[in-house]
């Protein structure tokens, strides 16, 4: 299957997305069966289709494997072994797509460097990032998610990674991961492969958990406020986040992003820390963290009007909706409205910890808040609720907001950016 994948080096799991020249893997899930599209797939321009259920067809190009999702990842394993190049993992509950796209903009802008492409950062999506890997590649980055345990030491089987990043470890996930510690455990399972692996990880100083957690890894290469290869703290966050280098680049005292939160101080140290690490030119890495521009919906900064939005609406968990409200209230702002989304997947702690957001809410002063679906309307609380986003819309639409700020969060299922609708 490798000498097929090197004559056609495209892999493709949907057919609406399939190109002339693909090789098509008919993946199964609880609702799907792609077996039943593989012929039309060939039709459809594919080179190979992969399937693992007897289709009564007699073509060279059906190959038939014992398990089609099994192939992708031991095609992908297969493909990484032929790499000697730095392959750097990141992971985490919070930030880790803001950091891969700040880390892929520096190594990138210096190096010939392949990355996850958008959050292809699942079973599916982290072998067909591998795949996507070139033979002219010098860095590879690796985004991986995980809402259970084991699952991250899956992907390192089959990533093998060299390098490692956790972000941090929040309450992300918490009905899968069986609570905060087995976040920790869950994570910290790519710190494991690392160290068994003579591998090298980038540890943020700041949250002594993770110093704890890779103790075992016996290269470690630290960024922080006060300690660590790079260090920085912010100048200011109005509304964009202006960092100091204090320590770790000669020439580089300061670094202006276009990246709305104070919480993203830690993305930005860790992606100037790895471009030092790998040695990029230190103009190279300013000028790449400074043009990097936030989208889908991730801390991105809209103007409509005379009003300024924060749609930070792509996923939320207790941490990263903590995180974002007080960064919020701490805006120099006057008239400020929250409209914050349902939190899920947070099992048996969910009502807790909605309930710690309303009492956030309550410690600041608001022109409004709105809350949308979820637990939030399985709690009594004296804010505005809607069911769903569109409703939120609905109402968002009758208003005759000016000069006022909004932060817009809440999880990916609760759909929070269609609050904004045509405005």
């Amino acid at each position: 299957m490798y000498q097929v994948f090197l004559q056609y080096p495209s892999v493709q799991t949907d057919t609406r997305k399939l190109k002339s020249g693909d090789i098509f893997f008919a993946l199964k899930g609880p609702n799907f069966n792609a077996n039943e599209f593989a012929l039309q797939a060939i039709a459809n321009g594919a080179t190979y289709a992969v399937v693992d259920e007897d289709l009564r067809v007699t073509d060279p190009r059906i190959i038939k494997v014992a398990d089609v999702l099994d192939s992708l990842q031991a095609l992908a394993k297969y493909h990484r072994e032929q790499f000697t190049i730095p392959f750097i993992a990141i992971t985490g509950s919070n930030g880790k797509t803001t950091s891969k796209e700040l880390i892929y903009a520096v190594l990138s802008s210096h190096y010939k460097t392949y990355t996850t492409q958008g959050n292809l950062n699942n079973h599916i999506g982290v072998p067909l990032t591998i795949l996507s890997v070139k033979p002219d590649a010098e860095i590879a980055v690796i985004e991986m998610g995980a809402n259970h345990q084991k699952e991250i030491e899956g992907y390192c089987r089959y990533a093998q990674p060299t390098h490692g990043v956790i972000t941090n470890c929040g309450k992300a996930h918490l009905e899968g991961f069986g609570g905060a510690e087995g976040v920790r455990k869950g994570k910290g399972e790519l710190y494991d492969f690392l160290s068994t692996h003579n591998g090298t990880a980038f540890i943020y100083a700041d949250y002594d958990y993770l110093q704890t957690m890779s103790k075992s890894v016996k290269q470690i290469v630290k960024y922080g406020t006060s300690e660590g290869l790079v260090q920085g703290n912010i100048l200011s966050n109005e509304p964009f986040l202006q960092v100091s280098i204090t320590a770790g680049l000669q020439n580089i005292t300061s670094i202006q992003t276009q990246l709305v939160g104070d919480y993203n101080l830690p993305n930005i140290l860790c992606a100037v820390a790895i471009g030092n690490y790998f040695s990029v030119p230190e103009e190279k890495i300013k000028t790449a963290i400074e043009n990097y521009t936030p989208s889908n919906s991730r801390s991105q900064l809209l103007q409509r009007g005379t009003n300024s939005i924060i749609l930070d609406a792509y996923n939320a968990n207790p941490t990263s909706m903590k995180a974002a409200i007080e960064n919020f209230a701490h805006l120099a702002a006057t008239k400020k409205v929250l409209m914050l989304g349902g939190m899920m997947e947070l099992g048996v702690e969910s009502l807790e910890e909605h309930k710690n957001i309303l009492n956030l809410i309550r410690q600041y002063n608001w022109h409004n808040v709105v809350l949308v679906g979820g637990d939030f309307g399985k709690i009594d609380h004296e804010f505005t609720f809607f069911p769903t986003s569109t409703e939120a819309k609905d109402w968002f639409q009758q208003q005759d907001f000016e000069h006022t700020h909004f932060l817009i969060k809440g999880s990916r299922s609760m759909q929070m950016e269609r609050v904004l609708g045509g405005f």
